[in-house]
C-alpha cells in the first residue's frame, strides 16, 4: 500500500535558525552588538532593562492592555525612547497584533495583567506557537511578598495558588520565566528572550508588580551585549545528505520543488530560490507558504493544495517522480482532508534541522538553508517538468462582465483587489473564504502576504492587521475579512485609527460563517447582521482619519477603491461589500466537502 504524505504529521522539530528574517522585507531580530553602556541609577531598573532588551532585538512597539498588576511596568516600558506602547481594546487582539508584528519584524511583544489578562491572551499565544512565531508575552504578576503566603488574590480563581496562569502557558510557550525577585531577573529575562528567538516560539515572562521600578546592580550596565551564538550544520552529515539527495533527484525525470511554511522559521527562503534558479525545476508553494517565495520567479507554478491547487499546479506536482518539500506542514487542512496524491518514497522532506529522503535515510543536525544552498551546487539542471507545465497551461479566464447595477460577485471583487497590489502593499487574509480567494491573488514583487492557516482562529486578522501595519508603516495593508470573523474582534479598528494607520479593510458581508456552512451547515452559522460601516463610524467618532462606505455593485466598488487610493489614501478605509450568502469560491466548496468527510469518519471498530 502506498504511504500517503498527506496523512503524515510534520516532524515536530524546533527552529534551527536563530533569527528568522521575515519574507516581506522585515528586519532581523538581532541588532548589531552595541558596546556596554553605563545606565544612570534611576534607569537601572528591571522595567527599563526589559525595555532595552526589547529594543535591542528589534521590537519598537509593544501591544498592551493595562491592569493593576502591570501599570508600573508599563510606566518603565514607555519611558524607553525606542519603544512605543500601543494600547489595545482587549488582550486577545493585543496577542494577535503581536503575532502580526512578528510576521514582519521577526519578533513581537505584548503586555497584559495577571490571570484575567493572561488567560485572555492565551488563545493568541497558542496561535503564534502553532505558526512558529517568536513572541514575548509579558504579564504583570502578583506582589513578590505574596508568593508562598497562602493569600487569596483578586484576578485569580479564588485559590491561594498563583500557578494556574503559569500552568496554562506551559503548553503554548517554549519557556516560562516567573520573576519574583531581583537576583536572577536579568538571567531569566535574557534566557526567555534568547529561547524565543532560537526556538521561534512564544515565551512567557511574569514580573511581580512591585519589582519593575526597583533599581538593582545587575541592571546598571550591560556586561554582555545581547547576542545569540550561531548554530552550525554538522559538516559530515551535510555532505552525506546532499550526496544522497542529489543522487535521488538526478535519477528523476520530472522532479519538482514545493516550499512550505517553515521556510520562515529556517530563514531559508533565499536559499530555496537559489536552488530553484540552479536546478530549473518547477517551483510551487503550499498554501501556508504563500508570500514566502517570490511569485515573479520564472518557474513559479502556483499553490499546491491538492484538489484545490492553482490550475495545472497539482497535476505537475502529483505526476512528478520526485518532489522536494522544504519546510512543509501536512495537516488535515493543508492536505484537504488527507487527500493529497503523494507518495513518501518519492519525497525529500527538508525540515529546519533535518532531511528525510524517501523511505531511506534521515539526516539530523543540518540547517535547511545550508542544505538547500549546497544541493543547488550539486544538482543537474532539469527543466522537463516545467516545460510540461508550460505546455498544458491555459491562462485564467476573467469573471463574466457585470451588468449595470448587478449585485456584486466575490470573484469580481477580487479581480479589483488584484489590481490594487504592488510592492507598497501587503495582504492579510482572514480565516474563511478569504483564504481561498486571496490564495489566487498574484503577488507582485515585494508585496507582503499573511494568513493563519495552522491555527485558523476566526477574528485573527483584525489584531494581526493592526500589528503588521504598525511594524511596516511604509506599506498599505489590504485586509480581507468576513463578517462573522469581524464580529469576534472588531474593537481594535479603534486602535488602528488612533495610531494613524492607512489600512484598507474589505468587510465581506455574506450573512454568516460561510466556511463553516461548507463544512457542516446549521442555524448556528447564521449571525445577526450589523451596520458595519455605522459601527466603524461610531468607533471613529470624529477623531483621527477614517472613511467608510458600503458597496453593492461593481460601479460602487470601483468608486470606493478610487476614493480609498486617492482622496483618502492617508486614512483608514473601511469598505463593506454586500454579497450573496451563497457566493463562495469553488475552492471552498471542494475543500469544505473534503474536510467534512475527514471530520465525519465513523469510529474504528473496537
Amino acid at each position: 500500500m502506498d504511504t500517503k504524505i498527506g496523512a503524515l504529521d510534520a516532524c515536530p522539530h524546533s527552529s534551527t535558525d536563530l533569527c528568522a528574517v521575515p519574507s516581506n522585507g522585515g528586519v532581523s531580530t538581532i541588532q548589531s552588538s552595541t558596546p556596554s553602556t553605563i545606565v544612570t541609577p534611576s534607569d537601572a531598573t528591571l522595567g527599563r532593562h526589559l525595555a532595552r532588551r526589547l529594543v535591542q532585538i528589534g521590537v519598537t512597539d509593544v501591544f498592551s492592555v493595562p491592569g493593576d498588576f502591570n501599570l508600573t511596568l508599563l510606566d518603565h516600558l514607555i519611558a524607553e525612547p525606542g519603544l512605543t506602547n500601543v494600547g489595545c481594546c482587549n488582550e486577545l487582539n493585543a496577542g494577535y497584533a503581536a503575532d502580526g508584528y512578528a510576521r514582519s519584524r521577526g519578533v513581537g511583544a505584548c503586555v497584559v495583567t495577571f490571570t484575567v489578562g493572561g488567560l485572555s491572551v492565551l488563545n493568541a499565544i497558542a496561535g503564534a506557537y502553532s505558526e512558529n512565531l517568536p513572541l514575548i508575552c509579558i504579564v504583570g504578576g502578583p506582589n513578590s511578598n505574596d508568593y508562598g503566603t497562602n493569600r487569596i488574590l483578586h484576578h485569580t480563581i479564588g485559590l491561594p495558588d498563583f500557578s494556574q496562569e503559569l500552568r496554562c502557558f506551559q503548553t503554548v510557550t517554549c519557556y516560562q520565566a516567573v520573576v519574583n525577585n531581583l537576583e536572577d531577573a536579568h538571567e531569566l529575562i535574557d534566557t526567555a528572550i534568547s529561547t524565543s528567538l532560537k526556538e521561534s516560539k512564544p515565551v512567557y515572562i511574569s514580573i511581580s508588580c512591585n519589582l519593575a521600578g526597583v533599581p538593582h546592580p545587575t541592571f546598571s550596565r550591560e556586561p554582555v551585549p545581547f547576542s545569540l551564538s550561531p548554530r552550525l550544520s554538522n559538516k559530515m552529515g551535510l555532505e552525506a545528505a546532499v550526496e544522497a539527495a542529489a543522487g535521488f533527484l538526478d535519477k528523476a525525470v520530472k522532479p519538482v520543488l514545493v516550499g512550505g511554511p517553515k521556510l520562515r522559521v529556517a530563514n531559508a527562503t533565499d536559499a530555496f530560490v537559489e536552488l530553484a534558479d540552479a536546478c530549473g525545476y518547477p517551483l510551487a508553494v503550499m498554501p501556508s507558504a504563500k508570500g514566502l517565495v517570490p511569485e515573479h520567479h520564472p518557474h513559479f507554478i502556483g499553490t499546491y493544495w491538492g484538489a484545490i491547487s492553482t490550475p495545472f499546479c497539482a497535476e505537475i506536482v502529483e505526476s512528478a517522480d520526485a518532489y522536494l518539500f522544504a519546510g512543509p506542514i501536512f495537516n488535515d487542512y493543508s492536505s484537504v482532508g488527507y487527500s493529497l496524491l503523494l507518495k513518501k518514497e518519492k519525497a525529500i522532506i527538508v525540515q529546519p534541522d533535518r532531511v528525510v529522503i524517501g523511505n531511506g535515510p534521515a539526516f539530523g543536525c543540518i540547517l535547511m538553508k545550508d542544505f538547500l544552498k549546497a544541493l543547488g551546487k550539486r544538482l543537474k539542471r532539469n527543466t522537463t517538468a516545467y516545460e510540461n507545465y508550460h505546455r498544458i497551461f491555459v491562462p485564467d479566464g476573467l469573471p463574466l462582465k457585470s451588468a449595470p447595477k448587478e449585485p456584486l460577485r466575490v470573484n469580481v471583487l477580487f479581480q479589483h483587489i488584484q489590481n490594487m497590489l504592488s510592492s507598497e502593499t501587503a495582504v492579510i487574509a482572514e480565516t474563511g473564504d478569504s483564504w481561498f480567494n486571496c490564495q489566487k491573488l498574484k503577488l507582485p514583487q515585494g508585496c507582503g502576504y499573511e494568513f493563519q492557516m495552522q491555527y485558523g482562529s476566526i477574528g485573527w486578522s483584525v489584531g494581526a492587521t493592526l500589528g503588521y501595519a504598525q511594524a511596516v508603516p511604509e506599506k498599505r495593508v489590504i485586509a480581507c475579512i468576513g463578517d462573522g470573523s469581524f464580529q469576534v474582534t472588531a474593537q481594535d479598528v479603534s486602535t488602528m485609527i488612533r495610531y494613524g494607520q492607512r489600512t484598507i479593510i474589505f468587510l465581506i458581508n455574506n450573512g454568516g460563517y460561510t466556511i463553516e456552512v461548507e463544512i457542516h451547515d446549521g442555524p448556528y452559522n447564521v449571525i445577526k447582521n450589523w451596520n458595519y460601516t455605522g459601527l466603524v463610524d461610531a468607533i471613529h467618532n470624529g477623531e483621527g482619519k477614517c472613511w467608510t462606505t458600503k458597496v453593492r455593485c461593481e460601479e460602487e466598488l470601483i468608486e470606493a477603491i478610487n476614493t480609498a487610493t486617492g482622496d483618502k489614501k492617508d486614512s483608514l478605509c473601511f469598505i463593506e461589500v454586500i454579497v450573496h450568502k451563497d457566493d463562495t469560491s469553488k475552492e471552498l466548496l471542494e475543500w469544505g466537502s473534503r474536510v467534512s468527510a475527514a471530520n465525519s469518519r465513523p469510529p474504528n471498530p473496537q
